[in-house]
Parts: structure tokens; sequence; C-alpha cells
């Protein structure tokens, strides 16, 4: 059974038409990356899973609990961190996540122990007497997060968590959701930062113009059976790039200004054949390089498909 099931959502602020059938489902202990560019329409999705958002129609399950007809049950399954989020400052960091705890209605026997779990899960033990609004942007990201899963939530939504961190901050951030990821908690993160979802995500979700264009499961996109050439060439015209797009093993071509990618389906062996082939018939190469496929190469494929750019 799926995790988070959604059919048909659509949602609308009349007369602007937002989300428009929405269909996907999420297996228990993936990690999602919610992707797309600005306006496309992932923080409103991510507050309708939620339900924080009613949608014109449509159907979400979030553990087989439908949402919107068993609302308390479904929220005491899930944790939510929004973009922008309060904290209230005058509190200090235990006050913040024992209120949330208390909001959350955890025994008053374990909300101590909680809350000392939950500190030392997001490294933020040594400021739990600190008012939050004394500390720094990572650390208060931090205390956010905590604050969210304080209930032990079976399933963690991430609206751009990594934003305005400085670099270490991420990279805690990143190890923090493999952590999360390994004790079976399913996540969804909404963000722009590609690169760093590749450490942790196991699907990708694109969505453009409030539609889902493709749903893809990084354990398939990696074993495809195509591999990204990247090439450098010492002089590159015409004739070097018909060369290259001529070989039976390249099914697409590009030019990405002073360099060349294809897109190649043999194996290694036949890669290597290919540079071979390409130094017989003099194409001056200075760099070539077999890509790991990520969620990157992906999304660009998939922009390129969206904008209808054309091969050469």
């Amino acid at each position: 059974m799926a995790m988070i099931s959604v059919r048909g959502l659509n949602f609308e602020y009349p007369p602007q038409k937002i989300l428009t059938d929405i269909n996907f489902e999420l297996a228990e202990g993936s990690v999602t990356a919610l992707v797309g560019p600005n306006g496309a329409g992932k923080t409103t999705l991510l507050r309708c899973l939620t339900n924080l958002e009613a949608p014109l129609s449509g159907h979400i399950e979030v553990d087989g609990i439908d949402i919107h007809r068993h609302p308390r049950n479904a929220h005491r399954k899930m944790g939510y961190l929004s973009d922008f989020f309060g904290l209230y400052n005058d509190l200090t960091v235990r006050q913040c996540l024992t209120y949330t705890a208390w909001c959350q209605k955890l025994p008053k026997s374990e909300v101590h122990k909680r809350v000392e779990v939950v500190a030392e899960d997001v490294e933020i033990t040594d400021y739990l007497d600190q008012k939050a609004g004394s500390l720094s942007r990572g650390y208060r990201q931090r205390l956010g997060v905590g604050m969210a899963m304080i209930h032990e939530p079976k399933i963690l939504f991430l609206d751009e968590p990594a934003s305005g961190l400085d670099p270490e901050a991420r990279v805690n951030l990143s190890a923090f959701i493999v952590r999360l990821q390994q004790r079976g908690m399913t996540i969804i993160v909404s963000s722009h930062i590609l690169a760093e979802l590749e450490d942790y995500c196991t699907d990708m979700l694109v969505i453009r113009d409030g539609e889902i264009r493709s749903h893809v499961k990084l354990s398939e996109h990696q074993s495809a059976q195509v591999t990204r050439i990247e090439m450098s060439l010492l002089t590159q015209n015409a004739a070097h790039v018909e060369l290259i797009t001529a070989h039976p093993e390249v099914s697409q071509c590009y030019q990405e200004g002073e360099g060349v990618q294809c897109d190649f389906t043999g194996d290694t062996a036949a890669q290597s054949a290919f540079l071979k082939y390409l130094i017989q018939h003099d194409v001056p190469v200075l760099r070539f390089v077999p890509m790991a496929r990520t969620l990157k190469s992906a999304y660009m494929d998939l922009a390129k498909t969206s904008k209808g750019e054309q091969s050469v």
C-alpha cells in the first residue's frame, strides 16, 4: 500500500487554476524531491497534502487515511515545516518544543523525554535553554524541523528546508534526512537545490504549470541504458557534430556552448570504442566524460522536452 496517494487533485484561486488533475503515489520510506520553477504550484500542493488548503476536487490518503474525512487522524501521521514559519521568540527552545508536544497531545509523562530526544536528533541540545529569538537562521531551521517531528510522524513535509542555510548547515540537514529515511520515515522535500536532493532522494516529482509532468524513480533513472557523455573539442564545427550524431549508439546530441553532450546507449566497452572512433575520424577531443545519471540531468531533460528544444 502506498504511504501517500493522490487522485484527481484540483485547486484554484478563482478564477486562476493552480493545480490540475494531480495523480501520484509514494511508497513508505521514500524521500521525494518536489521540483519545478517558481509559481509551479509546489507550496500549494504541500498545503493540500497537509490539509491546510481545501482542494476544488480530488482524493488524498496518507497511510490509508482520507485526510478530508479524518483530518485529526491524518495530522497525527504527518509533520510539516513551511518555507516561512514562525517561532515564539520569547520562549526558549525547550519551551517551544514542549508547547508543540502539548499541542500534539503527547502524554505528559513522555513530553520531557521526547523533547530531549528531538533536541539531540536535530543537534540543538546545547541551545535548549536559549531563547528562540536569539538563534541563527540555521538553528531556527533545526528547531522548526524538531517541532514538526515532535510527535514522531510517519510522514514529513519540508518546504525549502535549506533556504538561507550556510554550506555546513545544508550538509547537516542532508545527513539528518538520511537518518530519518533509515528509520522508515516517508519524506517530501520541496527545493531548488537539485545537487543536494541527489544525496538522499529516491524519487522526483516534476511539477510545471500546476501539473505533474513526470514521476522519476532515481534507481530506474540511474540504471537506464543511456549515458550522457560530455565532450570538449579543440575546434568545433558542423562536420564534427555530424560525425558524433552519425554514430549508431548516439541517440541524441546537443551543443552546449563550446562543448557537445550526447546520449549514448552502449556500455563502457562501447564508450571506449566510441572515443576511438572519434579520434580515428580526426575529431579533436580534449575532454570525454561519461556522466552519472542524476536528478539534475533528469530534470533538465524534462525541462528541454517541455520547452520544445530541438536536438542537433
